[in-house]
């Protein structure tokens, strides 16, 4: 009985082996001709391109927030908000702030900010919309806007918009894994290709 039980379960799992196998380059995923720069090299990084405007992004959020949950320990994972064009920027330079602010905030906002576009539907995208929303969070609205238009968010802005140049992004959600891999999408699909791409890097190491 022992016997049988371990040959049906290898049975269910060989279509299981083969499906994590049928991920195929320039279907499931693009690579890119020059590898990009990672954060933390030795660690496998992946990194999300979004938008809050995208309702692209905002479907893939809630996959993205339960995957982070089992993330690898030895996985590094970056959000990046897109600059790719003005209104873009605007929303990169609020996460950006928030992010310099600290405190978790960051955390604690970005699915309502996402939820809070999508689902009233709200334009909440220049500084002074950001302010306002922010400040339900407890953010300072004037030293919030202290910082939107700073050296530092700068800087960060345009290291997002270096980063989406060399990965060659034209649009969001992307998900560039390891600076190689650049996956689409808005389903759970992005989160198994991302997974086998990790498997990948993670054998070259």
């Amino acid at each position: 009985m022992k016997k049988w039980m371990a040959v049906v379960m290898l049975w269910l799992a060989v279509p299981m082996l083969a499906l994590a196998a049928t991920f195929v380059e320039g279907k499931d995923y693009r690579r890119l001709a020059t590898p990009g720069p990672v954060d933390k090299p030795g660690m496998v990084e992946v990194r999300e391109f979004f938008w809050y405007g995208c309702p692209h992004c905002f479907r893939l959020e809630p996959f993205v927030s339960t995957w982070l949950k089992t993330k690898p320990s030895n996985v590094n994972f970056i959000r990046t908000p897109a600059a790719l064009n003005p209104v873009w920027e605007g929303s990169a330079r609020g996460f950006y702030t928030l992010e310099l602010m600290g405190a978790g905030l960051v955390d604690k906002t970005h699915g309502p900010l996402f939820s809070a576009i999508h689902e009233t539907p709200a334009r909440i995208f220049d500084e002074n919309a950001l302010a306002n929303f922010y400040s339900r969070y407890g953010v300072d609205p004037a030293k919030f806007r202290s910082l939107f238009n700073s050296f530092a968010v700068t800087g960060k802005v345009m290291q997002s918009k270096s980063l989406a140049q060399k990965f060659q992004l034209e649009g969001v959600p992307a998900v560039v894994v390891n600076g190689k891999y650049v996956v689409s999408g808005e389903s759970a699909k992005v989160l198994e290709v991302v997974n086998y791409l990790i498997g990948l890097e993670r054998k070259k190491k």
